[in-house]
């Protein structure tokens, strides 16, 4: 046809051609109905046709576009050939440059051309006159009324009358598809109920052929619509189909603002016909869907159903009074009741059930609540006026409860209302009992997503008719939990595999859940004694050995040992769990912390007969469990949980299990594994998993660890935790933060080191460090080369970096690099990768040989990586004298650093300045002079811009320049004060009264905030040394005791003490001299003190047989402590001998004076000893980690997401006496509130030095280098005495707490 016709042009047009392109047209039309149909306006409808193109698949496939492109390419065509030549020509003369301007070239020529225009005015002629010819003989169609119907149904069959429009002008606009209004205005009229059939029948069809849009925005629309609505009580059920029809177009393809008119009377209707009682359908007679009204009736409930769950996506963008018509209107026909005297009334099948059989789920309500623009509306409405429907639907959940329990009672099953089917056929009925339940499911889903929210609870309480006192949200939920355990269980059929969907256990558990994720004021309501005394129920029915009336006891307790897991995930949950509503009431009853312990050390003595044989009884082990480990995970928890013995339960269920799991085959390397092991033995092997987990997770705190140690299964769960770890690797997932948090504990206690060690952690985390450090992102440093100064630690290595700060903690070093030479090779192979620690300090730290420089890629990165990991292991000062005592770390420095030097012809080289004599500088400062902040000056780390980028002078050997020492202000003149002669009257007084201690607490904290600088010098010496004697009189007062030492009088010489020692009082007297607290001789008093403190307390150890370094010593570590009396006694090394035999008896000693209690069996029991834990990690630390959550838990919450610990810091600050962190008068201050006011104040220092970094400590989680920031910075503005008066608060609050587990280290609790 397009060779034929088309291509002898329009110029001679003949009837002929009229009628084929009429059929073109028409054919056109007709494929794009669809398209047009639902077009609001005739402007849309030409938008659509114009864009077709581009929204047609098939558009290039129409006879009518073949057509037309033959045509052009007929008549223009020629031109465009012309035009193309020429251009090519001018193109190739360089006129004409590219195929853009090529295009629009050729376009403007064409369009320019006689032949464009001629075609153009042929084409609009010819088809003006098809289009009138087109709407003649629609016109002549339409004066035949007498077969108006007919022609109707045989066009709409073919498709002849679609929804056809024009693109060029409205000609259209009278055409089928858009009626004027006065076609809408007589189809208003015939489809008037007075009307005969045939013509309302006639006009409907005319109705549902036209677009919706046009008719809902006609002026008719209101008449047409009350005549419709009248129709829908149609007998005849076809007619009514009909305009559901219509009404269903309407919904998919008109905007909100006209369909919920519709919508609208379509309620009206339905709530008259339930209100006139046509059909008197009853509950108790069931209801048969198969029935043709019944049937009918559904369909108008399913489209209202539809569209509700549409609507909300669309009511945002239109005035909120039409969103409000439609959720009023919903309301109304769902609340509408019989009038209460009617005796039909109770029995009534309201519209709520048809609802509920069509959406059981409540899904309209959610949608209709999920946002805050509808749910402001529905919860006002139905606080305002259908507070009926909550009422309702919470009575419905009464009734429902009532009848489980009476079920229960009568140890019956289901029996009243029912959700199952007992035939194998399909059934199309519903009794009464099912209804009822289906109404049921329907409430519950409806209350549970309205509790959800701040405003829905305002809805409570509510006030029911049978029942007296109202019903609070606090009696829903209670309701809710009881259903958990009292609803029926159904056995499963082949056709009722729906049925667990709708299960009453399986809705309450979903809402439930949806509760526990909730937080803030909506999780309040979930947070009762009544809602977890309810969840408690079958377990303390279970504990009291009453009896039992619950189906599926397994599943019950599996259901509410995963709510109350929910619940103590967050904080507020487990603070109730642990101290009940209303924290610590000291009620009688247990709380649900209790409850939960004792119940799951039953289950795992197997003391529970009712479970007793039960498969999936170590599931609910496994459940109950889990819920103890969010509970011992925090220190709050574990504290409580300790005097149950809960790990030892747990270990001994463990080691009977291992036992087992020790039977079961290895899988053979080729065999299918899952086939090579039993169901059986899968399981075995999993409970163990589950039990060292469980274990593994009560190192997450420091007491915990230490009871972890108790259980002898320390190494297993490493073992499963290497395991667990280097799985996730393999799938590329990250560690989480509760991983590196163990880890971290682990790395600070000796045997926690060790066990890490012989798993392969650290092997792995060594080796995984050397392939980012020196075998990865080579192709992205030269793809992507880095600005200068290159960062210090690759971004890609500092995981690694903080991973080895977290793990290298003094305690283990010393195990894993105790009399550890390092290798010190003659030559290095490329391929040689470190495994241990000591290899990461011979080949990244101690360069002291070509071959190791050689061995390295990339030798500067790795180095600078080596020497900012011993900057940071330095800082803890017992580490610093471990490396420099047995690799000589500054001699290597200096060494590096007078070889970096430049070669001039004549005179002395200059160092260079570099990234790695920049490094070493710092770290030869920081590891030469002791200090606080005031006191010692450290070099930068990084260049100033200008003519001199590095100002700090460098050095190839001892002394330091005296650049990096600070001037010690002077003291300024004493001045009389009142407050500091009281108090130093109280001391020289020979008589001490009762309550002189108490005077002297007093008069100190007096002095310390006026004027804490007074308590310094001989005053803080005299005023320790007087306290303690008095202290130390009192048998009261003292808590350990002590034999009788004389000291040797003969002079001691510094050869005598050990390498570390010797190192220690060096760097001791070098730091009283500089605080001019030292005399030239005071070398040998140090040793003197130190060689008598070691025999002295020797007196009360006992040789431990054990493979740990540090128990194989007598002093794991030197002594700052005593060290720092001595200063404080100006070097008087009989005052300082004295002072610390007296002290020693004192309950503070251990907690302040480390090496009091090392090896101490006399003091400590065997098993402490032999874990090589001080009771400084399990106790002080501990609480510190403890009191953190409560008083600063932003900290708390840096502290875990950087995946460090509290603990380790506080310990390295402890162990050292905070020397280097704080100037010497603070350290004066921390040990005298220690001595003075009791030994919790170490504990409340800790937490003010953390009250006063808050800020930095955010700061450095968010830039992922915390560790790194503690470890490395001096407390900088910290005073002792700006504190007093917080730590005085917290002493209120935490003081008997605390003393009263101080007080039991010699005895803890294992």
């Amino acid at each position: 046809m397009t060779g034929g016709k088309g291509g002898g042009g329009m110029s001679h047009f003949t009837s002929e051609d009229e009628a084929l392109l009429q059929s073109m047209v028409r054919q056109l039309l007709q494929s794009v109905k669809e398209k047009i149909t639902g077009a609001p306006s005739v402007e849309c409808a030409e938008e659509i046709l114009l864009h077709l193109e581009e929204t047609d698949e098939n558009f290039h496939n129409y006879e009518f576009v073949k057509y037309l492109r033959q045509y052009i390419k007929n008549t223009v065509g020629p031109v465009i050939e012309k035009e193309t030549e020429e251009c090519t020509s001018a193109q190739n003369q360089g006129e004409i440059s590219g195929y853009d301007t090529l295009v629009q070239h050729l376009t403007k020529k064409t369009r320019e051309s006689k032949e464009y225009g001629e075609m153009m005015h042929t084409l609009k002629n010819v088809m003006m006159v098809v289009v009138e010819s087109l709407i003649n003989k629609f016109e002549e169609d339409r004066m035949h009324s007498k077969d108006l119907d007919s022609k109707m149904k045989k066009e709409c069959q073919s498709g002849y009358f679609t929804d056809n429009c024009s693109d060029s002008d409205s000609s259209f606009n009278q055409s089928y598809a858009f009626m004027s209004q006065e076609q809408l205005q007589l189809l208003a009229e015939r489809l008037d109920p007075v009307q005969p059939k045939e013509v309302r029948q006639e006009a409907l069809q005319m109705l549902c052929c036209a677009p919706p849009s046009a008719i809902l925005s006609s002026e008719s629309w209101p008449n047409l619509c009350k005549h419709l609505t009248i129709s829908l009580s149609d007998p005849d059920a076809t007619f009514s189909e009909k305009i559901l029809r219509f009404y269903a177009k309407t919904f998919s393809s008109s905007p909100f603002n006209m369909t919920r008119e519709v919508y609208t009377s379509l309620a009206r209707h339905l709530e008259f016909h339930f209100l006139s009682g046509e059909h008197s359908l009853r509950i108790s007679a069931g209801l048969d869907v198969s029935n043709t009204d019944v049937n009918h009736l559904l369909k108008k409930v399913r489209l209202l159903n539809e569209y509700q769950k549409e609507a909300p996506s669309s009511w945002i963008r239109h005035p909120e009074k039409y969103m409000e018509e439609v959720v009023e209107s919903t309301f109304s026909l769902l609340s509408m009741k019989l009038k209460p005297n009617d005796p039909a009334s109770p029995d009534f099948l309201s519209p709520v059930y048809f609802l509920a059989l069509l959406d059981i789920k409540a899904v309209w309500f959610k949608k209709w609540t999920h946002a805050y623009y509808s749910r402001r509306v529905v919860l006002r409405l139905l606080e305002k006026k259908y507070k009926s429907l909550i009422n309702a639907a919470v009575q419905q959940c009464l009734d429902y409860f009532e009848f489980c329990k009476a079920a229960i009672n009568k140890s019956s099953k289901v029996s009243g209302f029912s959700q199952q089917h007992c035939s194998d056929e399909q059934n199309f009925s519903y009794t009464g009992p099912e209804l009822q339940y289906i109404y049921f499911v329907h409430s519950l889903c409806l209350l549970g997503r309205l509790l959800i929210y701040k405003q829905g609870q305002n809805l409570f309480p509510v006030q029911l008719k049978n029942k007296k006192g109202s019903v609070s949200t606090t009696d829903i939920l209670v309701l809710f939990t009881q259903l958990i355990y009292y609803s029926p269980s159904y056995p499963k059929t082949a056709l009722t595999a729906h049925t667990d969907n709708y299960s009453p256990e399986g809705l309450v558990m979903e809402i439930l859940q949806v509760f526990c994720d909730q937080t803030g004021c909506v999780a309040e309501c979930l947070y009762t004694d009544a809602v977890i005394d309810a969840l408690l129920h079958p377990v303390q029915s279970l504990l009291s050995g009453t009896e039992v009336y619950i189906n599926c006891l397994e599943t019950t307790l599996f259901d509410v040992a995963d709510i109350l897991a929910r619940i103590a995930a967050s904080e507020d949950g487990l603070s109730l769990l642990l101290y009940g509503e209303n924290e610590k009431n000291g009620k009688d009853s247990p709380t649900a912390a209790h409850v939960i312990v004792q119940f799951t050390k039953k289950l795992l003595h197997d003391d529970i007969s009712l479970l007793s044989g039960s498969d999936f009884l170590p599931l609910v082990k496994g459940a109950f469990i889990f819920i103890c480990r969010q509970i011992y995970r925090t220190c709050e928890g574990l504290q409580m949980l300790i005097p149950y013995g809960l790990h030892e339960s747990i270990a001994e269920a463990w080691r009977k299990t291992s036992l087992l799991s020790e039977r079961v085959p290895t899988p053979v390397t080729g065999v299918d594994s899952t086939s090579s092991i039993s169901p059986e033995s899968k399981n075995i092997l999993l409970w163990e998993e589950t039990l060292l987990d469980a274990l593994l997770n009560f190192s997450a705190t420091p007491k915990g660890l230490f009871l972890l140690h108790s259980t002898g299964a320390l190494n297993d769960c490493v073992n499963f935790m290497f395991s667990s770890l280097s799985k996730k690797l393999q799938t590329n997932e990250y560690e989480e933060f509760d991983n590196r948090v163990i880890v971290t504990q682990m790395a600070t206690t000796p045997m926690g080191a060790v066990a890490l060690k012989s798993s392969g952690f650290i092997k792995a985390l060594v080796t995984e460090l050397w392939a980012l450090l020196e075998c990865g992102k080579d192709d992205l440093r030269m793809t992507q080369p880095k600005s200068a100064p290159v960062d210090p630690i690759d971004q890609s290595c500092q995981k690694s970096f903080l991973s080895l700060i977290n793990l290298l903690t003094y305690p283990a070093v010393f195990e894993l690099l105790s009399k550890q030479n390092i290798p010190n090779k003659p030559m290095y192979s490329f391929r040689e990768v470190p495994t241990d620690v000591v290899d990461i300090i011979d080949r990244l730290v101690i360069l002291n040989s070509e071959a190791k420089i050689h061995s390295l890629f990339s030798y500067e990165q790795s180095h600078i990586f080596g020497l900012r990991l011993l900057n940071v292991l330095c800082c803890e000062l017992n580490t610093l004298l471990l490396l420099e005592t047995q690799y000589k770390v500054s001699q290597v420095l200096l060494t590096a650093q007078e070889e970096n030097v430049t070669e001039p012809l004549e005179g002395p080289g200059v160092f260079i300045i570099d990234g790695l004599s920049v490094e070493r500088n710092h770290i030869l400062v920081r590891i030469n002079l002791i200090g606080g902040p005031q006191e010692r000056i450290l070099p930068l780390r990084a260049l100033d811009k200008g003519s001199d980028p590095y100002p700090w002078p460098m050095f190839s050997s001892f002394p330091l320049p005296k650049c990096y020492l600070a001037e010690i202000p002077r003291k300024a003149e004493f001045r009389q004060d009142k407050d500091l002669d009281k108090l130093l009257t109280l001391l020289k007084s020979p008589e001490k009264p009762m309550d002189w201690t108490e005077h002297c607490r007093k008069q100190f904290c007096k002095v310390m905030k006026a004027r804490s600088d007074s308590i310094s010098g001989p005053i803080l010496g005299e005023l320790i040394e007087k306290f303690v004697s008095h202290l130390s009189e009192s048998r009261t007062d003292c808590y350990f005791s002590t034999g009788n030492y004389k000291a040797i009088d003969t002079d001691v010489k510094k050869e005598s003490l050990s390498s570390v020692q010797q190192l220690g009082v060096e760097m001791t007297v070098r730091y009283g001299k500089y605080l001019n607290l030292l005399k030239e001789d005071a070398e040998n008093g140090l040793c003197f003190v130190l060689v008598n403190c070691e025999k002295f307390l020797k007196q009360q150890q006992r040789t431990v047989v054990s493979s740990l370094c540090c128990l194989q010593d007598h002093c794991a570590g030197y002594d700052w402590f005593a060290s720092s009396i001595f200063l404080i006694m100006s070097g008087d090394r009989e005052k300082t001998l004295m002072f610390l035999q007296q002290f020693s008896c004192l309950l503070v000693s251990a907690f302040l004076w480390l090496p009091r209690l090392h090896l101490s069996q006399i003091h400590l029991p065997v098993t402490t000893v032999e874990y090589g834990i001080h009771p400084v990690y399990f106790c002080s630390a501990h609480h510190i980690e403890m009191l953190l959550k409560a008083e600063l838990p932003l900290v708390c919450s840096a502290f875990h997401m950087s995946g460090f610990t509290p603990s380790q810091i506080c310990l390295q600050w402890i162990t050292q006496c905070f020397w280097n962190y704080m100037d010497w008068s603070e350290i004066c201050h921390y040990i005298a509130i220690c001595i003075l006011l009791g030994p919790d104040y170490q504990i409340y220092m800790c937490i003010s030095v953390f009250k006063h970094l808050q800020q930095d400590i955010l700061k450095h989680t968010e830039a992922q280098d915390l560790q790194v920031f503690l470890k490395e910075e001096a407390l900088h503005g910290f005073q002792v005495s700006d504190y007093l008066d917080y730590m005085e608060s917290l002493e209120v609050i935490y003081r008997p707490m605390l003393l009263k587990d101080m007080r039991t280290i010699r005895g803890q609790n294992t």
